[in-house]
């Protein structure tokens, strides 16, 4: 298993691996063959981006089976999903920033992200695997109250891609099996999601499979798994982390 990661040391951007407290450069493309150098930093020397550059974000909606039994809703036939703007993504330890002029409410959902590896289009299953390069943690913040502004238009978009409103990482791991994993929320020091990626209607493979019949997906295309239980509202000044052991701990605070 392998820890991914996108940074500024020394003036420079740089992506590479990360093992205990130290980080390795790496040069290439982190997707297509890349390959280790001598150079590394310490982790505390070094700046945390975001640990690539989606050219699409998708969030998947009613993924769960205990959310969809507490809600009433059904299991859908093919996985339901929206996008969000790549503009969207912050990093791990920036601000998720309010709108200008919103006073609404903000919702935190934690959630297991998929990172795609390779540009793959109309993929079965059994293939799917092998097009995703590795797991990360995702917040998918939503502007809910904008999202029903238009009785007959729900603003899916809208509301979930405002600048700060797509935080990721801080890594992606490579190289692990998810069915195991479990996806908390801790907010203002309060653990309020805690659920397995098991109780998922569909599989990380399913969702790719599925999504690549409806799109082609590239290299760094992240796809959010969907929120269980718990997901609510964030105050200003709150500090949220999205937890996921094996994977990561992504932490940023709510201005």
């Amino acid at each position: 298993m392998a820890f991914w990661l996108r940074f500024s040391a020394a003036g420079k951007e740089h992506f590479g691996t990360l093992d205990g407290g130290r980080v390795t450069v790496w040069r290439g493309d982190m997707f297509a063959g890349p390959q280790p150098t001598d150079l590394g930093f310490p982790l505390a020397d070094v700046r945390i981006l975001a640990p690539c550059r989606p050219g699409k974000m998708i969030g998947l909606w009613n993924n769960f089976h205990e959310r969809a039994a507490k809600e009433g809703l059904q299991r859908p036939a093919h996985p339901l999903y929206f996008l969000k703007a790549a503009t969207c993504v912050a990093a791990h330890g920036e601000a998720i920033r309010r709108p200008p002029g919103y006073a609404g409410a903000m919702v935190f959902e934690a959630e297991l992200g998929i990172v795609i590896g390779k540009r793959v289009s109309c993929i079965d299953v059994a293939a799917a695997p092998a097009a995703i390069f590795g797991y990360t943690c995702v917040n998918d913040v939503t502007a809910r109250d904008l999202m029903r502004l238009d009785p007959a238009f729900v603003h899916w978009t809208r509301a979930k891609s405002f600048d700060s409103f797509g935080p990721f990482g801080p890594v992606i791991a490579s190289g692990l099996d998810p069915a195991g994993l479990r996806v908390r929320a801790i907010v203002a020091g309060r653990e309020l999601q805690n659920y397995p990626v098991a109780d998922m209607f569909f599989s990380p493979a399913e969702i790719v499979s599925h999504i690549s019949h409806d799109m082609t997906l590239e290299p760094g295309d992240v796809i959010a798994c969907g929120t269980s239980v718990g997901a609510g509202a964030l105050a200003d000044g709150d500090t949220v982390e999205v937890s996921i052991d094996g994977v990561g701990r992504l932490v940023n605070r709510c201005v």
